[in-house]
């Protein structure tokens, strides 16, 4: 459970990087250990502004980071996510497999039973600032 935990903060972190950060990509920074209040207190809070926004601006299920395995993005997260790994199938067909919960703890054996979404909502990214951004790093 704390491994999850873990992997879900680190998830958490992963994401709000992109959606609050402007800056131009630069060297991978150095490790830095701090509390999530203190990461949530580093945010900078503007204006929100939704002009413009449309759900198609971003893509949906694009066809991963390995563009040549067949997976689509829902599939890598179900493969990295599961704690009893699935079969993968011609096409990427996921047949198997064991999730487990961040929220109550249940097990799911099913991949289709499982809901695969955004840690920030994507209205929420447009609005902080990725309307500014390309579609490419939007799909990113």
């Amino acid at each position: 459970m704390i491994k999850n935990l873990a992997r879900g903060l680190s998830a958490l972190s992963f994401a709000l990087v992109p959606v609050f950060s402007a800056a131009p990509a630069r060297a991978a920074p150095t490790a830095e250990v701090t509390t999530l209040a203190d990461a949530v207190g580093l945010i900078e809070v503007t204006e929100e502004n939704r002009t413009g926004y449309s759900r198609s601006s971003f893509k949906h299920w694009n066809s991963g980071a390995d563009t040549t395995d067949g997976c689509n993005t829902r599939n890598e997260v179900l493969l990295a996510e599961a704690v009893v790994a699935p079969t993968v199938e011609a096409g990427c067909k996921l047949t198997g497999g064991t999730w487990i919960s961040y929220y109550d703890g249940q097990e799911i054996t099913s991949a289709g039973a499982l809901d695969i979404d955004h840690m920030v909502p994507l209205a929420e990214a447009w609005d902080s600032g990725a309307s500014g951004w390309t579609a490419v790093r939007r799909e990113a």
